[in-house]
């Protein structure tokens, strides 16, 4: 048991024109998780630029005014290259190459039309060396920063939208859309193994939550423990939620980190990766005491992330290594980094269900568990509740596809 007690709580890219094509000066900076959700925008210098360059210009000053535009999701030298590259594919096609400045320079305010490119045979494009899909690409760099290759839909008057599969692919980044879930977290709510109530949503709109043992039941920023009935609750359990009082405050920020704050007069107890990895102890080894009065982190999206490619690719080696002992022949060298039994045991037992562990908080009040604890797991602390995250839920799901 680890006991915690601490307090805590792409810079704008200024576009100058080039002196053979004067336009006004743009500010792009990388969109915060809120801009991610909606359009970017729109500013006078913007404006601007969209009447200052037409498909009649040169590829120079074409290229220089959508970059004016980008987001800052790729590097400047890989947007350069990409922007590059479809404006010279569109320059004989100058009815799509106005459609994509008129989109870009507005930030979609005015309705345009497919802007395409060939299909390749793998459906990707290669740029300075990397591939992806072109629609993502263009997306990425000009409105959602941190977008993933399966997040788009596409919208109803795109005729040739990368789902289509037709021969022309629509890179127009205002021909589609980014669907996130409506709520960024689930609460659910147990004594000992028995879940109690329903499970209790919280929405994107709503960046923070309390969960406390108090008695509101139509709260939409507070999930009240101490309105919930359970004919089989147990004297343990009673006694203990006598102790929730004013809780906890769970905030979401950025792009999906996690910070909990202790309202509570009695410590929690808390399952976190973030929080192992943090202590330099294995992931699931440890429970964090956390005091009253702590403000901390304890979950990162990005290290979510990592670890969720990590293990699936691990896994992956494993599988491949594992057919390879059964089959009567040695395991890859590429496939496992060591395949002995016991490393073979270890990847074998990745699966979704591991893979979802690094989406979930556990927290319980009052009672510890683990091995410093005679309550070895959570499922036998009197009030604890789990914490599904969904935005991780959506990267784990391109991780696994």
């Amino acid at each position: 048991m680890l006991s915690l007690n601490m307090n805590s709580s792409n810079p704008p890219a200024v576009c100058n024109p080039p002196a053979a094509a004067p336009s006004p000066a743009y500010s792009a900076a990388s969109s915060s998780a809120a801009m991610a959700m909606q359009h970017p925008p729109q500013s006078p210098a913007s404006v601007g630029a969209a009447s200052s360059v037409t498909s009649s210009d040169a590829c120079l000053s074409i290229v220089h005014s959508l970059m004016c535009h980008r987001q800052g999701g790729e590097s400047e030298g890989f947007s350069k290259k990409a922007i590059e590259s479809l404006v010279k594919k569109l320059k004989d096609k100058r009815d799509e190459l106005d459609a994509l400045i008129q989109a870009v320079t507005s930030n979609g305010n005015q309705p345009t039309k497919c802007v395409t490119i060939p299909r390749t045979l793998d459906g990707r494009l290669q740029v300075a060396g990397r591939k992806g899909f072109p629609h993502v690409v263009y997306a990425k760099i000009w409105r959602w920063p941190d977008l993933h290759k399966n997040e788009l839909k596409h919208t109803r008057q795109c005729q040739y939208a990368f789902e289509l599969k037709q021969d022309a692919v629509c890179v127009n980044p205002y021909h589609y859309e980014r669907p996130h879930p409506v709520h960024w977290c689930t609460i659910t709510y147990y004594e000992q193994a028995e879940q109690v109530g329903e499970m209790f949503k919280v929405p994107y709109q709503q960046s923070k939550v309390i969960i406390d043992g108090y008695t509101d039941p139509s709260s939409s920023h507070r999930f009240c423990l101490g309105q919930l009935s359970n004919v089989h609750r147990s004297e343990v359990s009673e006694r203990a939620r006598l102790h929730i009082g004013k809780g906890v405050k769970l905030t979401m920020r950025d792009e999906g980190n996690v910070w909990l704050e202790v309202l509570s007069d009695h410590s929690v107890f808390v399952g976190t990766f973030y929080l192992d990895r943090e202590a330099g102890r294995p992931p699931g080894d440890v429970v964090h005491k956390i005091y009253p009065g702590t403000h901390i982190k304890v979950f990162d999206i990005l290290q979510c992330h990592r670890d969720m490619r990590a293990q699936a690719i691990q896994a992956q080696h494993t599988a491949t290594a594992t057919a390879a002992v059964v089959a009567g022949g040695p395991a890859p060298a590429a496939a496992i980094p060591s395949a002995n039994p016991i490393a073979l045991q270890a990847g074998a037992g990745i699966g979704v269900d591991e893979l979802r562990r690094l989406c979930v908080l556990r927290m319980s009040f009052v009672k510890g568990w683990g091995p410093d604890y005679p309550r070895k797991t959570i499922k036998e602390t009197p009030c604890w509740v789990e914490v599904q995250l969904h935005r991780p839920l959506q990267l784990l799901d391109e991780v696994l596809q």
